[in-house]
C-alpha cells in the first residue's frame, strides 16, 4: 500500500493543496473577514487600512509564492523581507496570536485536507514568530 499524501513544502504541493490561486484568494478573503468580525482581533485590525483591498492583494500574492506557486509578490511588488517590513510596528505575542487565530479560523473554513490545514498553520507560525523577534529587536534598540 502506498501513501499518496503529497509532501507539503516540496515543489508546488502546498500551493496545489491550498487550491491554487483561487483557493489562496478564498483563504485570504476569509482571513480578513475574520479580522473584521472577530472581537479578539480588534487591536490587529486597527493596524490595517480601512480598505483591505491592497492588503488582500499583497497577502494573496505573497502566499502564492510562499506555498510554491507563482511568485506573484515579487513580480508585482519586488522582493520583500516579511519580518523587516513588519518591524516598523510594535508587534508582540498578542498581535501575533491574534493574526494566527484569524488565520486558523480562515483555514478551518476551507475544504483543506486536515493534514494540510495543520501543516499550513504550523508553517505560518514561523514567519509570525520572526516578525515578533524583528519588531522587538527594532523597538528595544530605540529605547
Amino acid at each position: 500500500m502506498t501513501d499518496n499524501t503529497p509532501t507539503y513544502g516540496t515543489a508546488d504541493a502546498s500551493y496545489q493543496a491550498a487550491g491554487g490561486i483561487d483557493g489562496i484568494r478564498r483563504l485570504v478573503t476569509d482571513f480578513y473577514q475574520e479580522m473584521d468580525s472577530w472581537e479578539g482581533a480588534r487591536e490587529l485590525r486597527t493596524l490595517h487600512a480601512e480598505d483591505l483591498s491592497s492588503a488582500r492583494d499583497k497577502l494573496t500574492a505573497f502566499l502564492s509564492g510562499w506555498l510554491g506557486g507563482p511568485r506573484l509578490f515579487q513580480q508585482q511588488y519586488g522582493s520583500i523581507n516579511i519580518p523587516g517590513f513588519h518591524a516598523r510596528w510594535p508587534v508582540g505575542t498578542e498581535l501575533r496570536d491574534q493574526w494566527l487565530e484569524c488565520m486558523a479560523r480562515a483555514i478551518a473554513r476551507q475544504r483543506y485536507h486536515p493534514s494540510f490545514a495543520r501543516y499550513l498553520l504550523e508553517q505560518l507560525r514561523v514567519p509570525a514568530n520572526r516578525i515578533v523577534q524583528a519588531s522587538q529587536a527594532v523597538h528595544q534598540s530605540q529605547q
